[in-house]
């Protein structure tokens, strides 16, 4: 990688970690007319500065305001690299159907996930919170999804997502999705002893968990 192009993708995450729209504007603008690769900038520029937001939120550094504010740095810069992706690069990596599980309205790191994994390229479908485990199969079949992803940040409702592996089984498609779970409570161990796919500690490395679960 040229000295130049780490130089405008480092700026890209930077410019989204401190929240400067206007500067992620700039510095696309800038990106393009080096007419460097766009799903590059989203993936190595945006995407890095958007997990590091992700981060800092989990380090209790950053709040739902700021996390809302990066967010809307990487959303404008997207907006102006994604129309020059060519399209056969922007090939879906997969399906996902994701939500916070019934009983818990905790949102912000499904949230948070939900847009990472837009820009690494999955088509997510968010149900949002308090989602009753019957919906999630339910939209899993619909939209023929390769991974079904909840969350929780409470010991009282995560028993659910056994509930709906269990439900998969039962209806004799569990193989046809795979479940990655994750939150506050839920653990590795817990994901093996329920049976799901996958489990991920944070927003920032829930994407490498899809990326691994669908390849």
């Amino acid at each position: 990688m040229c000295d130049r192009k780490k130089e405008l993708l480092n700026s890209l995450a930077e410019n989204v970690v401190d929240m400067e729209e206007d500067l992620v504007v700039e510095v696309a603008n800038e990106y393009l007319k080096e007419e460097f690769d766009p799903l590059e900038g989203i993936e190595k520029g945006l995407s890095v500065g958007m997990q590091r937001a992700g981060e800092l939120y989990e380090e209790e550094e950053y709040y739902i305001p700021e996390i809302l504010l990066c967010s809307d740095a990487m959303t404008t810069g997207i907006d102006i690299l994604k129309p020059h992706i060519k399209k056969n690069d922007e090939d879906k990596r997969g399906k996902v159907v994701m939500g916070v599980v019934q009983g818990d309205t905790h949102d912000i790191g499904k949230n948070i996930v939900k847009i990472m994994l837009e820009t690494a390229g999955f088509e997510v479908y968010d149900l949002g919170r308090d989602v009753p485990m019957s919906s999630f199969i339910e939209e899993a079949k619909r939209v023929d999804a390769d991974i079904i992803a909840m969350s929780t940040l409470m010991t009282t409702t995560m028993d659910n997502m056994q509930v709906l592996i269990e439900d998969l089984k039962a209806q004799g498609i569990r193989e046809k999705f795979k479940v990655m779970i994750g939150g506050g409570p839920i653990s590795e161990s817990y994901a093996k002893k329920i049976g799901a796919d996958g489990y991920s500690a944070s927003a920032t490395t829930a994407v490498e968990l899809a990326k691994k679960l669908v390849s």
